[in-house]
C-alpha cells in the first residue's frame, strides 16, 4: 500500500513537472513571437516610409511638402486629386487608357509567346534543343541599353515610331526570356506520362499544350501574367523614347508633366496621381499574391 502510494506521488510530481515545462516552453515561445512581430511590424514601417510619405504629401499644401518635417499635414487638401487628374493638356482618363491597352496586350502577348516557346524547351525533342535554351537565358545577361539603339533603328525605319507596336509587337515574340524560364521549371514538373497517353489518343503537340499544359499550368501562368503587368503597367524608360504625342503618353510619362523646368512644378498633384497611379498594381498584388507564390513555389525557383 505504501509503494502504491509513494509511486502515485511520484507520478503527480513528475505531471507537475511536465506542466511547468510545457507551460514555461509555451510563454518562451510567445515571447519570441511578440519581439519577432515586433521587429518585423518596425521593419515594415520603414520600408512603407516612402509610400507613406508620398501618400500625406498628395494632401498637403504645396509649400509644406519640402518645407515642413513633419508627415501629417496641417491642412488636408483633396482637390489635388481633381485638379491633377485635369491639370494636363490631356485628362488622366486617356493616359490611364493608354497603359491599360498597352498593358492587356503586353500581358496576352507574353503569355501566349513565352508559353508555346516554354512548352518547346520542355516538352519538344529537337535538334540542338540545350543550344538554344542556354542562348535564351543568356540573353537575361544583356542589360536592355544594350540593345536599345538598334531596337529603334529598326523601329524607326519600320515607321512604328510614336505608336504602341514597338511596345506591344515584342511581346507576342517571347522576348522575355525570364517568363520563359519560369514556365519551363513549371512544364517539367508535369508527368511526360500525359502526353504520351494524349499522343496514343491521336493528339497533336498544339492539342497536348492547349487541352493538358495549359490547364495545368495556371500557377505558373498567373504569375507571368501578373509579373508582366506590374513591369508593362510601371515602365517608364520604353514609352519615353518611343512616344512622342502626349495624346498616346502612358500613366508614366504623364507624370513626368508635372515637374516642369521652371517653378511651375505641382508636386502635390503629382504626388496625387501617383498615389492613383499604384491603385491598379497593388489590387493586383492583393488579389492574386497566392498565385505568386503558389507559381512561384511549383516552378523551382527560390
Amino acid at each position: 500500500m505504501a509503494e502504491s502510494i509513494t509511486t502515485y506521488d511520484k507520478n503527480a510530481d513528475a505531471a507537475e513537472v511536465s506542466k511547468k515545462l510545457r507551460a514555461a516552453r509555451v510563454k518562451r515561445e510567445n515571447r519570441q513571437g511578440l519581439r519577432k512581430h515586433l521587429f518585423l511590424g518596425i521593419f515594415a514601417l520603414f520600408m512603407l516610409y516612402p509610400l507613406l510619405w508620398m501618400l500625406a504629401s498628395s494632401l498637403k499644401p504645396e509649400n509644406e511638402i519640402f518645407g515642413r518635417l513633419s508627415i501629417w499635414p496641417s491642412e488636408f487638401i483633396w482637390s489635388n486629386y481633381t485638379e491633377g487628374w485635369m491639370r494636363l493638356q490631356v485628362s488622366f482618363t486617356q493616359f490611364y487608357s493608354n497603359s491599360a491597352l498597352v498593358t492587356i496586350l503586353s500581358v496576352i502577348g507574353n503569355l501566349i509567346s513565352c508559353s508555346f516557346a516554354a512548352y518547346a524547351f520542355a516538352r519538344l525533342t529537337f535538334s540542338w534543343s540545350k543550344f538554344w535554351f542556354a542562348l535564351m537565358m543568356m540573353t537575361l545577361m544583356i542589360p536592355y541599353h544594350v540593345v536599345l539603339i538598334p531596337q529603334y533603328v529598326m523601329f524607326l525605319k519600320l515607321g512604328w515610331i510614336d505608336t504602341y507596336l514597338p511596345l506591344v509587337v515584342p511581346r507576342f515574340l517571347a522576348s522575355d526570356a525570364f517568363f520563359i524560364f519560369l514556365m519551363v521549371q513549371f512544364f517539367r514538373q508535369l508527368p511526360r506520362e500525359l502526353d504520351e497517353a494524349a499522343s496514343i489518343d491521336g493528339c497533336s503537340p498544339y492539342k497536348i499544350y492547349w487541352a493538358i499544359i495549359m490547364p495545368l499550368s495556371m500557377p505558373a501562368m498567373a504569375t507571368a501574367g501578373i509579373f508582366s503587368f506590374i513591369w508593362v503597367w510601371e515602365d517608364f524608360l520604353a514609352p519615353l523614347i518611343y512616344l512622342n504625342d502626349i495624346q498616346n503618353y502612358t500613366v508614366p510619362l504623364a507624370l513626368r508633366l508635372f515637374v516642369a523646368e521652371d517653378s511651375q512644378s505641382a508636386y502635390g498633384q503629382m504626388f496625387a496621381m501617383s498615389i492613383l497611379s499604384l491603385v491598379p498594381v497593388l489590387l493586383f498584388f492583393v488579389i492574386f499574391q497566392k498565385l505568386i507564390i503558389k507559381g512561384i513555389a511549383m516552378s523551382g525557383l527560390k
